[in-house]
Parts: C-alpha cells; sequence; structure tokens
C-alpha cells in the first residue's frame, strides 16, 4: 500500500512550515535516508529524510507553498509493483476503516472486562486542591501559557511605566515564541525594544536601567544563550545590593525558555534552575500551570530584586485555566499542593509537573494516593509545605528534567532529610534526566528525559519497601 509522507513537525512549537523546495520528481526511485524535500520555518530550513523505500508517486504538496500545517500528507511513495492506480489507497482516511469496523456485528459484540478480584486495589478519586489565591465562585478563562505570559507583561505595563521589555525578536517579530504578540503596537518601540544578538550586552543594559530606577524585564531567547550574560546577572545584577550596603536595588526580570525542547540538541537544552539557584540575591522561578505563569511573572515583575523566571518551550502552548481578577498575584516562595494523597510525596516544578501528574494517576489506578506538591519557586523555597506533605505520607520522589548531581532534587532531599528523617518509611528516591549533555537524536533524547514509568516505579519503590 503507498506510505504518506506527512508534513514533519521540526519542534513541539511548530504548527506550519513552508515546503521549500522538492529534491526528487515523481517517478523517482527513493532509499530510506534520502533527503526528498526542504522544509522552512521562522527559524530554520530543515531537509525531509525519506524512511522507506520505493518511487516517489505523487507529490501533493507543491514546491513554494507556505503555511503548511504540521501532518498534512505532502507525498506519497510507492512500494515495488505499486502503480499509479494504488495511490487513491493512500488517500482512504483511517476513519472511514475504523467507522467501517464499529459498524460490524464482530465490534458490536466486544467482550466486557472480567470482573476485578476483589483483593485488587481500587483507583482512589484524583483530589485536587483548591488554590488558596483565588476566590471561591471567581470565573476562570481558559488561555496559553504563552497568552498568560503576554497578558501579565501587558498589564504590568499599563500599572507602571517603569516597565519595559527588551531582548531579541520582541518587537517587531512579536517574540520568537509569540509571547509579546500585540506589546509593540499598544507600548511602542520605546518600551518594546528589538536588541542585537548580544546577551552579554543587553543584558548588561538592562541591570544599569534597573540600578536607575526603572524595571526591565529581559528576554532571553534560551537560557541557553544567558550564558553569555552570565556576569551581568550574577556579578552585577545579583550582588550589588549586598556590596552597596542596601544603597542600590536591581528590579529586574530575566525571563525565557529553559531545558529541553525537542531535537535542539544539548547546547539548546540544559536546565539552569540549580544553577541559578544556588546564587544569594537571586530569586527563582519555574512555573507549571497557566495561571501560575501569569500570577508570578506579575510578581516577579514587581519584586524590587532581580529574578530568574524560567519558562518551558514546549509548555508554551498549553492551555490552562486563568483565574479572571483585574488583579491576580502569586506570591513568589510559595509552594502548592497541586493533588493531595497519603501515600507518597512526589515533588517537582515546571515541565517535571508533567510526569509527577500522569505517574499519579498511574499510581492510582493500584492504589496508591500520590500527593503533588509544585514548587513554583525554587527560591525562596517552600520548604514548609514540603515537609508537611512528608511528614504525612512518610515518603518522598523528587521529578526534575535537569541532572541529579548538584540538582534542585537533590536540595529537597536534603532539606527533607533535616526536617523529617524522623518521618520517613524509606529514603527519598530521585527522578531526573541522565547524566549526559542532550542527544539530537529522537530516541537517544526520549532515553535522555526522564519518564512517566521512571516516575512510578520510584514511587512504589518507596511505597513498598
Amino acid at each position: 500500500m503507498p506510505i504518506q509522507v506527512l508534513m514533519p513537525a521540526l519542534s513541539p512549537t511548530m504548527e506550519k512550515g513552508n515546503l521549500a523546495k522538492w529534491l526528487k520528481k515523481e517517478g523517482e526511485t527513493i532509499k530510506s535516508g534520502d533527503v526528498i524535500a526542504e522544509i522552512e520555518t521562522d527559524k530554520a530550513t530543515m531537509e525531509v529524510e525519506a524512511t522507506d523505500e520505493g518511487t516517489l508517486g505523487k507529490i501533493l504538496i507543491p514546491e513554494g507553498t507556505a503555511d503548511v500545517a504540521v501532518n498534512t500528507p505532502i507525498a506519497t511513495i510507492l512500494a515495488d509493483g505499486e502503480s499509479a492506480a494504488d495511490l487513491a489507497k493512500a488517500t482512504a482516511p483511517a476513519k472511514q476503516e475504523k467507522a467501517a469496523e464499529s459498524a460490524s456485528p464482530a465490534a458490536e459484540a466486544k467482550p466486557t472486562p472480567a470482573p476485578k478480584d476483589d483483593a485488587a486495589p481500587t483507583a482512589p478519586a484524583a483530589v485536587v486542591a483548591p488554590d488558596p489565591e483565588v476566590p471561591t465562585g471567581t470565573e476562570m478563562v481558559t488561555m496559553t501559557i504563552r497568552e498568560a505570559l503576554r497578558d501579565a507583561m501587558a498589564e504590568e505595563m499599563r500599572r507602571d511605566a517603569d516597565v519595559f521589555l527588551m531582548g531579541e525578536e520582541v518587537a517587531e517579530y512579536q517574540g520568537a515564541y509569540k509571547v509579546s504578540q500585540g506589546l509593540l503596537q499598544e507600548f511602542s518601540a520605546r518600551r518594546v525594544i528589538d536588541t542585537p544578538i548580544t546577551e552579554h550586552g543587553f543584558a548588561g543594559i538592562g541591570v544599569g536601567a534597573a540600578m536607575s530606577g526603572l524595571k526591565p524585564i529581559v528576554e532571553f531567547m534560551t537560557f541557553n544563550f544567558a550564558m553569555q550574560a552570565i556576569d551581568q546577572i550574577i556579578n552585577s545584577a545579583a550582588k550589588t545590593l549586598y556590596m552597596s550596603g542596601g544603597q542600590m536595588g536591581c528590579s529586574i526580570v530575566f525571563r525565557g525558555p529553559n531545558g529541553a525542547a525537542a531535537r535542539v540538541a544539548a547546547q539548546h537544552s540544559q536546565d539552569y534552575a540549580a544553577w541559578y539557584s544556588q546564587i544569594p540575591g537571586l530569586k527563582v522561578i519555574a512555573p507549571f500551570s497557566a495561571a501560575d505563569y501569569k500570577g508570578l511573572l506579575k510578581a516577579a515583575i514587581r519584586d524590587p530584586n532581580p529574578v530568574i523566571f524560567l519558562e518551558n518551550e514546549v509548555l508554551y502552548g498549553h492551555s490552562g485555566e486563568v483565574p479572571k481578577l483585574d488583579d491576580y498575584v502569586i506570591p513568589i516562595g510559595k509552594a502548592r499542593v497541586a493533588r493531595t494523597g497519603s501515600h507518597v510525596t512526589i515533588i517537582s516544578w515546571s515541565m517535571g509537573m508533567s510526569y509527577a501528574l500522569k505517574a499519579a494517576d498511574e499510581l492510582a489506578k493500584e492504589g496508591i494516593e500520590a500527593e503533588i506538591v509544585d514548587l513554583r519557586t525554587i527560591r525562596p523555597m517552600d520548604t514548609d509545605t514540603i515537609i508537611a506533605s512528608v511528614k504525612k505520607t512518610g515518603r518522598a520522589v523528587t521529578v526534575e528534567e535537569g541532572w541529579q548531581q548538584s540538582g534542585v532534587g537533590a536540595e529537597v532531599a536534603a532539606r527533607i532529610m533535616e526536617h523529617a528523617f524522623d518521618y520517613l518509611d524509606a529514603p527519598v528516591a530521585r527522578v531526573s534526566g541522565k547524566d549526559v549533555p542532550m542527544p539530537y537524536a529522537a530516541n537517544l533524547e526520549k532515553l535522555a528525559l526522564p519518564s512517566v514509568a521512571e516516575v512510578v516505579a520510584a514511587a512504589k519503590a518507596v511505597c513498598y519497601r
């Protein structure tokens, strides 16, 4: 049967791309690994490789076509012995086949699952703890995380004329990840400033502006690039208040994507939460939900100290409910119990929460009630909430995409040992990224990151110890 070639997704945030050029023609023989086309996005030109052998039967999307949606069929490959007459088979929708199956007598006579053994555990209902920052009865609005970030910056820029945004592509292009959409049009180029590609330079300008009384939001296209500006962030922003005897403050927010995305390799995938959280003078925030992104960014902009605001590229397009309040601000340094439970505490933040919450669902099927603590803020860390949960459950697992040595999970484990050792029924378990630079290949990248299965296994190990 003819094989469809689909428009590939070159990153988790890619929705469309331009089919720039076909490098193979209809009727040409193709081997696995042959480059057959070039795809352009706003960031790069990438090659499309054939994964099967055969003949390029038909090009469905001509070269030069713009805004081709991801997963759209762009061509078909014919196997040996197939002809153009077989092309219609490749376009038959799978949904029709499934519909035919569901209408057949065999499909109607599906066997019912066997009843569970009386001794088998029943899945406890997931209990989501109420957010203390949201008044009862508040209307909720669903929005993506990029929209929550944009709204937070817009609200603070309307509230305070000293707040401004600067960084690469934040103005005319409206943000490398479209986080600053519409801000240039509302606030003008005086307050939404495109900078040259020189992180050390524009971070230094931002620090100087903050020391002069303004409130800059400095966007890094990725925190990996902020290594170029590490001297400005640590030696200038973080230490000046102390070194000046409290006479010179620095109200500035450094924000942008942190950690792994997808197939961007080692130099674009590092998690810097542990790095920055070790520095006195900095506050470090790493949210997970859309509501926390908005409420904590507003708090960060108002804070008189330098704040590192770590976002996650994979989460930008995820949606969540955000309270519809005139001024929704979440206090920095306060963790949130995202799900209540009594058997094991799973502590995480940012992207790690996705593993933790999915693992909790899996554990519930086996009768294990996991309590999920979302740190939200890495420095200052809410030790009280962590310890209160661990004292209740007697077991703890930390989950992070960063490396294990000197990681945030190691700090959490140390605090649990210091403050709740007598309550522990098992040693604290840690799930983290593997101790290697991030590979580029998709299969190796998957192995380098933590998995839901690893979180489940760690939680079961501490529960059944």
